[in-house]
């Protein structure tokens, strides 16, 4: 017991001895702020990039890779019936449930067979819009303005 209290004070002390030369050292260094502020800045951008690489990351893999997610779960559709109540059509491999969603309780209120007719008929629709219509005609326009200016500008 008595050489490990000695030895663990030799240690102690030799630690110490070193610290205290290292100080002295550095009080008698000139001081540069340059060198400071790059270390500082490199090792910000380099938490931010990986701040931003995780995101991506994420954003990549999505809920699939969650540890507790192992349905592949798709929300279809949904309304709002209220201030904080909404109907929600959900589809969980080849089943829809209908579910009635408030800020505190969830509740199948039906329970069906895939749709793919309704699905069809969704994207159908939506091809048909008269906005979607008029902004792809209107993209088109542009991009073939822009490529008549490059070509005269060559």
């Amino acid at each position: 017991m008595r050489t490990t209290s000695v030895y663990f004070a030799a240690v102690t002390l030799a630690a110490l001895a070193s610290l205290s030369n290292t100080v002295f050292a550095a009080e008698n260094a000139p001081v540069s702020t340059g060198g400071g502020v790059i270390q500082i800045a490199t090792a910000l951008l380099l938490v931010l990039g990986l701040v931003v690489m995780a995101a991506w990351l994420m954003r990549r893999l999505g809920p699939m890779m969650s540890v507790g997610n192992k349905i592949p779960v798709k929300i279809i559709g949904g309304i709002n019936v209220g201030n904080r109540e909404r109907v929600m059509v959900v589809e969980i491999a080849d089943q829809w449930l209908v579910l009635g969603v408030t800020a505190s309780n969830i509740n199948t209120l039906a329970s069906m067979p895939k749709q793919e007719e309704l699905l069809n008929q969704s994207a159908q629709t939506t091809a048909n819009d008269p906005f979607s219509a008029w902004l792809r005609r209107t993209l088109e326009k542009r991009t073939t303005e822009r490529s008549a200016e490059q070509s005269e500008n060559r």
